[in-house]
């Protein structure tokens, strides 16, 4: 769940000074350190571009042709987090309903899917598996009290974090059993956990709140590595080339290696240019780290050094995780909402508007490419759009939805809404049959 951006407000200061009784010189001096500050950040430029940092350009994904496109294992779909899908041609707008899954509680955060069951953990702490066919609840397991991330399933395990389990502030780490939900292990964690984790050959990566990310043997829940970063670590860990990239609540964007959680990069935080936080997931793609900051803009940083590629400056704060992909006749493009009630198409190589959806309300949550078109939730409307890759005009849209939409399996499209969630096939197409 995002938190509220700081705010530099010298009024506020000037109050607080006064109640502690400093001198009046000391205290001028004091606000007009303040006010210089302030005034310097006003004037920051809103949009800065670097073209000599590298550009890696990569095929886009290709469309398949089978039933079953892929299990959806991993927040995103994919370790690098470029939320992009490859799915059959079929799986187009329109769309008809085959099923509804209503539940109580607030479905910040989309399922996954593994072995044709969605697992779905809602911000109650519940997790909930569902049947892909017939929506019909496979088992239901209160494993905490609050909880803000999509899990992560392989194998026979679905594994999720949570920000509470009592009335504390500790957060956990829980491994249940795909068939039944019965629990295989537990971790406790000193802080708060919202951050989807990620699975890689037998190992689990997620931030916390007091900045640690962990690294742990998914066989048993046992630490592995530890690393500190310099404020709290809410996005799910991005994977590329054996290294882990994150932002944190301190400003900054860092890459850790994987094996053994070893720093090898970290940005100086984003004060050269604003003041913002990271609450969004990377994309790791074309060579480079996207990602949406509470200042307002989004970044691209080189993987490889973490040096600024450039910044794009959008009317408000952005929570969203990009969506970065190759656009056949376009070229590679970046797709990101804003708090501004903009969804916005940026040239990943500059950072330059290729074009722009004005959505009607905030959009908080995160966009998925499948096919040619592009997926978002508006949530000041509370409905999902799907707007086509080239030129963003408006191919789909369903009043229901409110964060992160949608995931598939090349089947069915499950779109979660507020409480609920629904399975939907493209109309014409037949429903399969039940799995046995």
């Amino acid at each position: 769940m995002p938190g509220a951006p700081p705010v530099t407000d010298p009024n506020r200061k000037t109050s607080r000074l006064l109640r502690r009784g400093l001198p009046a010189a000391i205290l001028l001096v004091i606000l007009g350190v303040a006010a210089g500050l302030y005034v310097d950040h006003q004037r920051r430029p809103g949009s800065v571009f670097h073209p000599r940092v590298p550009f890696l350009a990569q095929p886009s994904p290709k469309p398949t042709t089978g039933v079953d496109v892929a299990a959806w294992p991993l927040y995103g779909f994919s370790k690098d987090h470029a939320r992009v899908a490859p799915v059959p041609a079929r799986m187009h707008p329109p769309f008809r309903r085959v099923w509804t899954a209503y539940g109580h509680a607030l479905l910040e955060f989309p399922p996954v899917i593994d072995h044709h069951a969605l697992y779905q953990l809602d911000d109650d702490g519940v997790v909930h598996a569902t049947d892909t066919t017939t929506g019909r609840l496979l088992w239901a397991r209160k494993v905490g009290t609050l909880a803000a991330s999509s899990p992560a399933a392989s194998g026979n395990s679905v594994y999720v974090t949570l920000l509470t389990y009592g009335h504390g502030s500790r957060g956990r780490v829980v491994a249940l059993r795909q068939s039944d939900g019965r629990i295989r292990w537990i971790r406790n964690l000193p802080s708060r956990s919202e951050s989807s984790p990620l699975l890689d050959r037998g190992r689990i990566y997620l931030g916390s709140q007091n900045g640690t990310v962990y690294g742990l043997n998914a066989h048993s829940g046992r630490v592995i590595w530890t690393y500190q970063a310099q404020g709290a670590v809410k996005a799910s860990p991005t994977l590329s080339s054996g290294r882990l990239y994150f932002g944190d609540y301190g400003g900054h964007v860092q890459a850790i290696r994987e094996s053994d959680g070893r720093r090898l990069w970290i940005t100086g935080g984003n004060g050269l240019i604003g003041g913002g936080t990271f609450y969004s997931t990377p994309a790791a793609v074309f060579g480079r780290i996207f990602l949406g900051s509470t200042d307002g803009r989004v970044y691209a940083y080189d993987a490889a050094n973490g040096s600024l590629a450039w910044a794009h400056q959008t009317g408000s704060y952005v929570y969203s995780s990009p969506a970065v992909t190759e656009v056949a006749g376009v070229g590679p493009t970046v797709f990101i909402g804003s708090y501004d009630g903009t969804f916005y198409a940026l040239n990943a190589r500059s950072g330059a508007v290729r074009w722009r959806y004005r959505a009607g309300g905030r959009i908080s949550g995160s966009p998925t490419v499948l096919g040619a078109l592009v997926y978002f939730a508006v949530l000041g409307t509370h409905r999902t759009v799907a707007l086509d890759l080239r030129d963003g005009h408006v191919v789909y849209t369903r009043p229901s939805g409110s964060f992160d939409p949608v995931v598939t399996d090349g089947v069915r499209i499950y779109l979660s809404g507020l409480t609920g969630l629904f399975g939907l096939i493209p109309t014409g197409h037949r429903h399969p049959k039940p799995h046995r």
